[in-house]
């Protein structure tokens, strides 16, 4: 699940959260870690235009600082950026953060990466908007290298190069996976031809079948015979009967007839599902996540 608290977009946050902090994320985590979550997600923006404020808010914790914090609190549960929008910064930053993370953590980092989209982020770190595709095309390519398991990792490419610095420590396992974000077209021909996993934004369940067939498409073309992990984003979840107005979108009803409506996915070639719950406290929204992975989790693979 990505976590409540750290990113508070108008279009996903609940009114609880604007209050909440510290205490509140690390009781999310270890409710996450003790249930059996799979992974716990945390966005990327540096800072938030004006002109965007008013739908995005300014609320985006930073991710490393994030989930180091959390990777502290918890056991299991693995740590991903969901996204990272790693070409605002150079591989060789980013490579220290999150080899730095996984190696304390015990390899529980994912490194999922964006292309991203707020344009005056990227004007203010000397980033150019415009080639935003190739930059991180590029920082990939770089990060493949700098992330294995070389104290001095080599790379040469067209905007970044570099040899004979050598970075300690190492990731904890042998290479961190990269899932790459994004359902636009030039998104899906990375996560096919780049990626360990992709992340689609929201794509409707309508539309997912194609896409998952043209990202295998590309990855065939491509001459990858590795398998890569295929994610996607739920509709908003309540388990059991609301007594509130949860949403229209939302799916809410019996853990069997929640279950049943997930396994779609599976057919679809979805491997994992990133779920998201309707709350409005803290205390909701834990025991929402332990009403899931007690009632809900078991019957997905049935």
């Amino acid at each position: 699940m990505q976590l409540p608290i750290q990113s508070q977009s108008t279009i996903y946050a609940e009114p609880w959260e604007a209050g909440a902090g510290a205490e509140d994320l690390a009781e999310i985590a270890r409710t996450a870690d003790r249930t059996g979550f799979t992974y716990l997600a945390s966005c990327d923006h540096v800072a938030i235009p004006r002109r965007l404020a008013g739908a995005m808010s300014t609320v985006w914790y930073d991710p490393v600082a994030t989930l180091s914090f959390l990777a502290g609190i918890t056991e299991r549960v693995l740590l991903l950026s969901h996204v990272a929008v790693v070409g605002l910064r150079h591989p060789l930053v980013t490579a220290k953060q999150y080899a730095t993370l996984d190696h304390l953590s015990g390899g529980r980092v994912v490194l999922g990466v964006g292309a991203g989209h707020v344009r005056e982020e990227f004007e203010a770190l000397g980033v150019d908007f415009a080639a935003r595709g190739a930059v991180l095309d590029e920082t990939i390519d770089a990060l493949r290298a700098a992330l294995g398991q070389e104290e001095y990792p080599e790379f040469t490419g067209e905007r970044f190069s570099f040899s004979d610095l050598g970075q300690r420590p190492r990731p904890a396992r042998q290479q961190i996976p990269l899932w790459v974000g994004g359902s636009s077209p030039a998104a899906l021909r990375r996560a096919a031809v780049r990626g360990d996993g992709w992340l689609p934004q929201g794509d409707p369940r309508s539309e997912l079948p194609a896409q998952i067939a043209r990202l295998k498409a590309l990855r065939e073309e491509a001459g990858i015979i590795e398998p890569i992990e295929i994610g996607t984003i739920a509709e908003p979840l309540y388990v059991g009967d609301a007594s509130w107005e949860v949403g229209r979108r939302t799916l809410t009803g019996k853990p069997s007839a929640l279950a049943e409506s997930l396994r779609a996915y599976a057919a679809m070639g979805v491997r994992q599902i990133q779920v998201r719950f309707r709350s409005r406290s803290r205390a909701e929204l834990t025991d929402q996540m332990a009403a899931f992975a007690a009632d809900v989790a078991p019957h997905l693979n049935s």
